[in-house]
């Protein structure tokens, strides 16, 4: 008997492989599933404007990695001794603003250059709420605990999304045509909407993803990470201590997933080759002197040598480094 309602994944009409640059922009889902593709040594730039949600925030991100331009003092706002960018996760503010400002653009420009290398693109839609500054209507991508007086809350449209994105991919597209984009929507339930609201935003996200998949089939695929943790993993020991966010267990799973659906045929062979030289390097032994050790890192050292040669563009210099060092 099946205890579980399995989601079936669409077949991709393309992967994601090692010689791919992959840039990840969006809310925590990016966060975790992009952590897992960097500690399996994928080349993969995460979130460069820090955590975003909403689909208008994270098409204003993709639009300035493709045309950068310097952010000012004049970008910035200071509230309680910190300075905050209105297009910026926390993560980019400080007591100081030439600090914040070049955490800012430094790490936009190294993105952008980032992007003009990538060839995949994964994009995750948290909420279609949005938060409107009401002295000139800005969308903005984080509040920083301002008075909530200070905003306009609202939920943007199916139309609306689709008209922006639509817009923007052409964009993207005219300056790096083989860019292709995986579309997630978040499985992180955004509580504080309530639980209908919820669902409505949700559901709007996911009807214009599809509707950008239909437009352009080809370029886009979708990754169902929210009906994997809705039905799969819909029991609570899949949750956090919070009950809203995925437990570690349902990462793996979704990790899982993902990588069985999506990497390629060559990538999950190398994935699980780093994943037994991965484990070696992580091994504490009781007594690293000992010759058992010494044979166990030669021969470690030795599996990562044939995959480096097997691969050039699998890049694990510095473990193999490492392992030498430690055979010394």
């Amino acid at each position: 008997m099946e205890f579980r309602t399995a989601v079936s994944i669409e077949k991709p009409t393309f992967n994601i492989s090692y010689r791919d640059g992959i840039m990840m922009i969006g809310s925590c889902f990016v966060e975790n599933i992009g952590s897992k593709l960097n500690e399996n040594k994928f080349t993969v730039d995460i979130n460069p404007f820090g955590t975003l949600y909403n689909p208008s925030s994270i098409a204003l991100s993709v639009k300035m990695l493709l045309h950068p331009e310097r952010f000012s003092c004049g970008d910035l706002f200071e509230h309680e001794g910190i300075y905050h960018s209105f297009a910026h996760h926390s993560r980019f503010s400080s007591h100081s603003a030439d600090e914040s400002l070049h955490k800012i653009n430094s790490r936009l420009y190294a993105s952008s250059a980032n992007l003009s290398k990538a060839s995949r693109l994964v994009v995750t839609f948290g909420t279609a709420f949005v938060y409107r500054l009401e002295s000139n209507g800005q969308v903005v991508s984080n509040c920083h605990k301002l008075p909530e007086r200070m905003f306009h809350r609202e939920m943007v449209s199916v139309e609306s999304i689709v008209k922006e994105w639509n817009s923007l991919l052409l964009s993207v597209w005219e300056q790096y045509p083989d860019l292709k984009i995986y579309f997630t929507v978040s499985p992180i339930r955004h509580w504080k909407d309530g639980a209908h609201s919820n669902q409505l935003s949700k559901a709007t996200l996911l009807l214009a993803v599809n509707a950008l998949h239909k437009q352009y089939p080809e370029r886009i695929n979708y990754f169902p990470a929210y009906e994997i943790m809705m039905d799969e993993l819909r029991d609570y020991r899949f949750y956090a201590d919070d009950m809203i966010h995925p437990s570690e267990k349902a990462i793996n799973f979704i990790w899982e997933c993902f990588s069985r659906n999506y990497l390629s045929e060559e990538s999950m062979q190398i994935l699980k080759e780093w994943q037994k030289i991965q484990k070696a390097l992580d091994h504490k032994p009781y007594q690293p002197e000992s010759e058992a050790y010494k044979r166990f890192i030669s021969q470690t050292l030795l599996k990562a040598e044939q995959i480096s040669r097997k691969f050039p563009y699998f890049d694990i210099a510095k473990e193999i480094e490492l392992l030498r060092s430690k055979v010394k």
